[in-house]
């Protein structure tokens, strides 16, 4: 069964594929300018074409038959129904075209036959104004590239300039932090330097105290004796 549904799904889209590449053709038969041959050869492709979508519903109409179920048959003869009716449709559309496209033919031979070197100056007129047409468009189109490509430098070169400021101003902030840091320890010695000096000036203090106080206790001790 998981085989048989691949094969369905295979066949699906082989028709989806013949018929988009008839819808293509049947277009180009459509914009065909000639000459004859050219005509005659897109024909020959579509009738190709046709020749293989038909058979693939053929076959996907053969696999909607011999389906188990009366449901997934249904369904795939339905499937079957639409994809030609699409195919009866885009003979028409094909029919429609090679005929508009026969047409214009025979006129355009028509009038080279009436108007000679005339219809032939003015074909060669008509490419020349194709020709000027399609230069100016590709010269407007590199023009606009170039714009673009400009402002893209452009836009560089203030991303450069940014980030060269950007840069600086981060050295310099650096340089600042780096003076700030020597300024701090340099504040940090002197308080350490000060914190020291102060000791050793109570140090020095209390001594003297101490000393003073030591010899007038000593001349009050002498006095006293003396006086006994």
């Amino acid at each position: 069964m998981a085989s048989s549904d691949v094969h369905v799904r295979i066949c699906e889209q082989e028709i989806i594929k013949y018929d988009l590449e008839i819808k293509a053709l049947v277009q180009d038969v459509n914009e065909c300018i000639g000459p004859h041959v050219k005509l005659t050869e897109l024909n020959a492709k579509v009738k190709a074409k046709f020749n293989n979508l038909r058979l693939r519903i053929q076959d996907l109409d053969q696999m909607g038959r011999e389906q188990d179920k009366e449901s997934d048959k249904l369904a795939l003869l339905s499937e079957v129904d639409r994809h030609r009716k699409q195919m009866v449709s885009n003979q028409t559309a094909w029919r429609k075209a090679n005929l508009a496209s026969k047409l214009s033919l025979d006129n355009l031979e028509k009038e080279s036959l009436l108007y000679g070197g005339d219809s032939e100056l003015r074909h060669r007129k008509v490419t020349k104004e194709g020709l000027a047409q399609s230069s100016s468009d590709i010269t407007e189109s590199l023009m606009s590239i170039s714009r673009m490509m400009s402002q893209q430098v452009t836009q560089s070169e203030e991303t450069m300039t940014t980030l060269a400021t950007s840069s600086q101003a981060v050295l310099e902030t650096n340089d600042e932090f780096k003076a700030m840091t020597g300024t701090i320890q340099l504040g940090r010695k002197l308080i350490t330097k000060y914190n020291r000096r102060e000791l050793t000036d109570k140090l020095l203090i209390f001594l003297a105290l101490a000393l003073f106080l030591a010899t007038v206790f000593y001349i009050l001790k002498k006095r006293f004796f003396f006086f006994l």
